[in-house]
């Protein structure tokens, strides 16, 4: 399975309770998407969650989890994306004290190890940069760290193209640098440069190139393109349906 996903970060605000989250997953499928990723509600029981995801019609394409929930209980964190029909889990970064050559290393390393033990329950595990993995430690930068030592059948990435271009990467050429270890790509939108990182637009209304980027996906093998907007001026959800427009006007399904 593929396709476009809307991550629920986005309308976070919206999805504290678990009454406001089911009017959340309403109003996402109702603008077209028919996946979502999880990220930023709040708590909720899994199998609540379940039958709030299938009675919308909706699939679970993947989730950010919590890494010290990786560390400390992973089992639970299994049974409960096997519940959802849900084979991808990332992480959003590392903690501030891991951002250094020493802990892009070591992570390399323990991500590995955690997407092996994923990887003999049919899951995967990705991990999903901001712009500070593009900071150099003699010379290669912490994204070169996490790909070249990390063992490339249980660790992949989830390249979020906008924080890429931010930090002055090129979203294209990243992606194809790493095919085949990317299930997920985040599309995210911003006028570049730029020095503020709040003010994220929606897909196609800022300076990213996607439709290069849409095709450097489908040369990739990349299964989910996943919407995602930080901070909205507006109302969220008219961002996410702005977003899901233009990508189906530039021929993304």
């Amino acid at each position: 399975m593929s396709g476009l996903a809307a991550i629920l970060y986005t309308v976070r605000d919206f999805s504290k309770t678990p009454a406001a989250l089911a009017e959340t997953l309403k109003k996402v499928k109702a603008i077209g998407y028919n996946h979502v990723e999880l990220a930023g509600q709040g708590p909720i029981d899994p199998k609540e969650l379940k039958q709030m995801v299938d009675g919308e019609g909706l699939s679970v394409c993947s989730t950010h989890t919590n890494l010290l929930r990786l560390r400390d209980d992973l089992d639970a964190v299994i049974e409960e994306h096997q519940l959802w029909e849900c084979k991808h889990i990332a992480i959003g970064g590392l903690p501030k004290e891991d951002q250094n050559e020493d802990g892009y290393k070591r992570f390399a390393q323990e991500g590995s190890e955690i997407g092996r033990k994923l990887k003999e329950q049919g899951l995967s595990f990705s991990y999903h940069n901001h712009w500070m993995e593009l900071d150099k430690y003699n010379f290669r930068t912490g994204l070169e760290i996490l790909a070249e030592e990390s063992d490339p059948d249980t660790f992949f990435f989830e390249i979020d193209t906008c924080w890429l271009q931010f930090a002055g990467g090129d979203p294209s050429t990243w992606i194809r640098k790493l095919k085949g270890r990317q299930h997920l790509v985040h599309f995210k939108d911003m006028i570049l440069p730029s020095t503020d990182n709040n003010a994220t637009l929606e897909v196609g209304e800022g300076s990213l190139d996607f439709p290069s980027i849409i095709e450097a996906c489908k040369d990739a093998g990349v299964q989910w393109h996943i919407v995602e907007q930080d901070f909205c001026p507006g109302d969220p959800f008219e961002s996410m349906a702005t977003s899901y427009r233009n990508l189906i006007a530039m021929g993304l399904e």
